[in-house]
């Protein structure tokens, strides 16, 4: 008879049984009626649908101890599943300070991973591998992938390892071997998909292999193929919890399921409000029909929230409703009222970036009333990764200390320094560290042999790696495809250095600071149109764009930002300096810092106060989302506001700009329609009167939210358009090169210093100095610039 068996026996005992349960429970008393009641629940399936902030894993901890304590189960008896090792520990930390002892003989508590590896080493034969077989991490499997792409013959440019190894791993997150792969998926891979799924599982089998997607694979494939193994699991775990079931993809989903068929004793908790990772397969319909997968389920809504003020609940409360696929909820608080949701639109994105860094200055000696917040009461969660360079960078002018979470800085980045390199070879063409980083990046054929080969040929001269590669090829060291690839790459460094060197006339521009008054030339390109060039002609572009894998359209994303950085710098070696600055601010002294993240690296996570910019269509929600999901992917961004306005517990700012440039132009943007779903009772507005002559800050809410997406866009109104016809500044379209600036010295300006001005890109300002027709002016948010007065109107003209 089996220990399982026994306790069966030992279980039937009524004076055991009764002695077990008459133990004190005084965990129970700490729980509120909602979490009592999902507790005290055992028997049968139990939904805990808990919302933001209610103190469910306190709740779930405190069902394994009510299990222990009570005698329903003992430790090995119980399958508790988590999805990070951070969680399990802290399970277990929780049910040993409950229990007053530490928890000794509970194998069954970690991540699906971690389980089903000892699942899995004790059936490994079933699936044909060995019991000590290698788990792959993604280098080997890439690797391997490579291996086999290129024994098929297939074009590994075009079809890059990286997709295949998306394409396989959705496949085992969905439970689908290689011989059951749906007809409407046999055409990834340019139709090869399935094929190499085959030859890859094969691979690994001869390895004694798996990756990470075969851990639930295999075991989903035993419990379906072998009854009696999954016979023996459904046996042992009587009781099974799971952590964030909203989070679950479709093989995890199943290999719940099966476990869970014979006792039904399985305890879900999550909340279908915070379902946002369906782009790494995650599955919010598997909390959507628990009811329905596990007839005669009990659900139990954990609504009263310890984290938030009555203002914050309410704003995500609001804005959650506009999803129609939701179990619904409604959270409360006995906190006092506290702040309003701050509501708040800037110029552009710089503009945004300095007034959270203000405003953050001003809250650590308190304002408005607030008490004083440290910076590590305080974060920024950003929709994509791109947006926090412009914090980065201005947290380090003013000297505020940081941290970035989830993730490196944003000059940190592989694709960030991989650029970064590019730009320091075509300035300093002596760095030799930059050429080993670019030399085969992209691929050039290039292989250690080629590249010791210039490194020998480099010291034997006494020059550097770019002039050791030229040496090279023209020794005939280097030959085929890696040669011809590395001296194109020698001539466009080159070239691209005396690009910035070339000079032409000055083009025109309506701004006159020291880079366009008029010299005898300027660069043939500029820096930053340069930077575009060096990125688009060097193939590094083109590299991202054929990456399949889900990180590649964000690296994108901060490749373009990066080209954006530098039109606040004269040229390419002044930002490069600025840069080595940036990652100089590294240092960890342990003292305070703002956080900085992206909204799902915030998940779990909850600070005092909360900024969160870049509230516009496009950007959040994501374009690429909506395209690529359509409204799936539209109610998962709303989510992901939910999950953003939630992390905050006394102070939430919600900041969008009005124009953001875009590969290099300026770009009106429309406020997001998230901002819309904000209840105007919960809201104070910000927005200081005149930003977009508007007076936001004075207008009923119902007013603001109708007309702000009209004031975002206002240079493009009727209004203003007239107003340029009449006083002939309305720009023409045309090639910048054709354009030249005239500026009249003997001119009598129209304007007088002290006048208050209006100017399309950098908005209000006081004129400072005249000389001619050309005005030294200190605009509000932009600093002082240098204009010529046709590009001005008067404050008071303006018609808005």
């Amino acid at each position: 008879m089996s220990s399982f068996d026994e306790f069966d026996a030992f279980e039937a005992s009524s004076l055991s049984a009764r002695a077990m349960a008459a133990r004190p429970t005084p965990y129970l008393d700490q729980l509120n009626p909602q979490q009592r009641a999902a507790v005290e629940q055992l028997d049968g399936p139990v939904l805990m649908l808990a919302g933001a902030g209610t103190g469910k894993t306190k709740a779930l901890t405190a069902r394994i101890v009510h299990l222990l304590t009570t005698g329903r189960a003992r430790p090995n008896e119980i399958l508790s599943v988590t999805f990070t090792n951070k969680a399990a520990r802290e399970m277990k930390t929780r049910v040993a300070g409950m229990l007053g002892q530490a928890v000794e003989g509970m194998p069954w508590l970690g991540t699906f991973h971690s389980i089903c590896v000892k699942l899995l080493r004790r059936h490994a034969e079933l699936v044909g591998l060995k019991s000590n077989f290698t788990i792959l991490d993604t280098d080997d499997q890439l690797r391997l992938l490579k291996q086999l792409i290129q024994a098929a013959g297939i074009d590994e440019k075009r079809w890059p390892p990286r997709m295949l190894s998306g394409i396989i791993d959705d496949w085992k997150n969905r439970a689908i071997t290689w011989d059951k792969v749906p007809s409407g998926d046999a055409g990834a891979y340019n139709h090869r998909g399935p094929e190499m799924y085959k030859q890859y599982q094969e691979r690994l089998r001869e390895l004694n292999a798996v990756d990470f997607g075969d851990l639930l694979l295999h075991m989903v494939t035993i419990f379906r193929l072998h009854p009696d193994v999954l016979e023996q699991y459904q046996r042992w775990f009587r009781f099974i919890l799971v952590d964030e079931y909203q989070d679950t993809n479709t093989a995890q989903y199943m290999w719940l399921r099966l476990l869970a068929q014979k006792h039904r004793n399985i305890c879900c908790v999550g909340d279908d409000d915070q379902s946002i990772y369906g782009w790494r397969g995650a599955e919010v319909g598997n909390i959507l029909r628990f009811e329905k997968d596990f007839e005669g389920a009990a659900v139990v809504r954990l609504e009263q929230n310890y984290r938030s003020t009555p203002h914050i609940l309410a704003a995500a409360s609001n804005v959650i409703r506009g999803n129609t696929t939701r179990l619904g909820k409604e959270l409360w608080t006995e906190a006092q009222e506290g702040e309003k949701v701050r509501l708040i639109g800037h110029w552009d994105g710089e503009e945004e970036a300095r007034w959270i860094g203000e405003e953050i200055e001003s809250m650590q000696g308190g304002t408005r009333g607030m008490r004083p917040y440290s910076l590590d009461d305080m974060a920024i969660l950003v929709r994509a990764s791109h947006q926090m360079r412009a914090f980065e960078d201005r947290f380090l002018t003013i000297g505020l200390p940081y941290r970035v979470i989830g993730g490196p800085r944003f000059y940190e980045r592989m694709e960030i320094r991989d650029a970064m390199a590019y730009f320091r070879i075509v300035t300093s063409p002596d760095d030799d560290l930059a050429f080993e980083r670019i030399v085969n990046t992209p691929k050039r054929g290039l292989g250690d042999k080629a590249q010791q080969t210039i490194q020998r040929i480099a010291r034997a001269q006494g020059v550097s790696l770019l002039d050791g590669a030229a040496l090279a090829i023209e020794q005939g060291e280097i030959k085929g495809k890696g040669a011809k690839a590395l001296g194109q790459l020698v001539v466009d460094i080159a070239r691209w250095g005396r690009m910035t060197r070339a000079t032409v006339p000055v083009a025109s521009d309506d701004v006159l600071d020291d880079e366009t008054m008029p010299m005898p030339g300027r660069p043939e390109v500029t820096h930053v149109e340069l930077a575009q060039i060096i990125l688009d002609e060097s193939g590094y572009t083109e590299m991202w764009q054929n990456d399949k894998t889900p990180e590649a359209p964000g690296r994108l994303e901060n490749l373009k930002e990066l080209v954006k950085a530098l039109e606040s710098f004269e040229n390419l070696q002044g930002f490069l300096e600025h840069v080595a600055l940036v990652m100089d601010n590294d240092s960890d002294d342990g003292g305070a810092k703002v956080s900085i993240m992206t909204l799902h690296a915030a998940k779990g996570l909850e600070f005092p106060v909360v900024f969160l910019p870049g509230w516009e269509d496009g950007l959040f929600p994501s374009q690429r989302s909506m395209d690529e999901s359509g409204i799936q992917g539209l109610e998962e961004e709303r989510r992901l506001a939910y999950v953003g306005i939630t992390r905050a517990e006394e102070v939430c700012t919600i900041s969008f700009a009005g124009n953001r440039r875009v590969f290099g132009q300026w770009q009106s943007q429309m406020p997001s329609r998230f901002i819309d779903e904000l209840p105007e009772d919960h809201v104070e507005v910000l927005t200081p009167p005149g930003l977009y002559g508007g007076g936001m800050g004075g207008a009923p809410m119902s007013s603001t939210l109708e007309t702000r997406a009209a004031e975002a866009n206002v240079y493009n109104s009727p209004g203003w358009r007239r107003l340029q016809d009449r006083q002939g500044t309305r720009p023409v379209s045309q090639p910048r090169e054709s354009r030249t600036t005239t500026i009249d010295l003997t001119a009598v300006s129209a304007y007088t210093v002290g006048d208050r001005v209006f100017h399309q890109k950098f908005g209000y300002g006081e004129v400072m100095s005249i000389e001619g027709d050309k005005l030294e002016i200190e605009f509000d948010k932009s600093g002082t610039k240098k204009v010529v007065a046709r590009f001005i109107v008067s404050a008071d003209d303006v018609p808005f």
